[in-house]
């Protein structure tokens, strides 16, 4: 009697563990599936980038200063239109027959908003290798390598995030543009749209130069002073902010050599109609404008997701 009081009384209680184990078991919530996707890994990281910066509007705000005083001090004080209506004899006709052939368009303000996209562009992608550096330095760089996600797409996330943050500035200044007083006699969905496609490719291969320039560092002063180097003469040695037929013929040799010079070409022939423009000669024909920037940036693209493989370390 007693064994078999004891034997019942080991099995309720080996019963209650059980029951208690099973309870324990159901009251925890599932582990959420690893999802291991290539997209899902390159939005995540391209998502964090982006929530950055617009939780943080008096960035955005600091990055529009620049080319809106080019717009509204320069544009507007470097009145061409003036000096010649300021000759007497000389008729609307006149003047609007040389702003044709010089700028392709009826007003010098016309040709520079057309340049000041190619502006926005250039100096939005120059910092995206800045979120590399900042990275790396303070670790997360790190921590996103130890993820399964690939280090191409870590490097992508950041070329994707600038190109975002271009397109959007860039709208931004057109619309400033537009507002005081650029020519939209060519305006159109198709041909704003056309616009944006050049200014995609553009800012897709310069975000990956930088990008890839900045793989390995961790100094933002070595960045900074990169960037510094290779802005300028990209911005002024091509047509962005005056026309090639004006400069010496060694800088019409570079200016044909420059990315920008072909984007900047592309957008003034699809805003401004500066194709058709008498007098006016134009860099290239359209699509050779969106074949050497979509080389540009396919070739960039794929150098900057190579070397992030050789490059990148823990």
């Amino acid at each position: 009697m007693a064994e078999d009081l004891t034997r019942s009384t080991v099995t309720a209680q080996e019963q209650l563990v059980e029951e208690t184990r099973v309870a324990r078991e159901r009251s925890f919530r599932a582990a959420p599936k690893l999802n291991k996707s290539p997209l899902h890994g390159l939005w995540a990281l391209t998502n964090r980038d982006l929530i950055k910066w617009y939780k943080n509007p008096i960035q955005l705000f600091i990055s529009l200063i620049q080319p809106v005083v080019w717009l509204g001090l320069f544009g507007k004080a470097f009145n061409i239109t003036g000096l010649f209506s300021s000759q007497p004899g000389v008729t609307q006709a006149e003047i609007n027959a040389v702003n044709l052939g010089t700028f392709g368009s009826t007003s010098y303000f016309s040709y520079l908003g057309a340049g000041m996209l190619a502006f926005i562009i250039l100096f939005t992608a120059a910092f995206a290798g800045m979120s590399v550096v900042w990275d790396r330095r303070f670790g997360f760089m790190n921590k996103a390598m130890s993820t399964p996600v690939g280090r191409g797409a870590i490097v992508s996330s950041k070329v994707l995030q600038s190109v975002i943050r271009s397109l959007i500035q860039a709208a931004i200044v057109l619309g400033i543009a537009v507002a005081l007083g650029m020519d939209t006699t060519y305006f159109s969905a198709l041909t704003i749209g056309g616009t944006f496609v050049m200014l995609f490719l553009m800012s897709f291969g310069l975000s990956a130069l930088f990008v890839m320039l900045a793989l390995r560092s961790s100094d933002w002063q070595t960045q900074m002073a990169i960037i510094n180097l290779l802005n300028l003469p990209l911005l002024f040695a091509s047509n962005a902010m005056l026309p090639v037929r004006i400069m010496p013929d060694w800088l019409q040799t570079v200016v044909k050599f420059n990315p920008v010079s072909y984007a900047v070409d592309g957008v003034r022939q699809m805003l401004l109609g500066s194709a058709s423009a008498t007098g006016y000669t134009v860099l290239a024909p359209l699509w050779v404008d969106f074949s050497v920037l979509a080389g540009f940036a396919a070739l960039l693209s794929v150098l900057g997701i190579v070397l992030s493989w050789r490059l990148l370390s823990k």
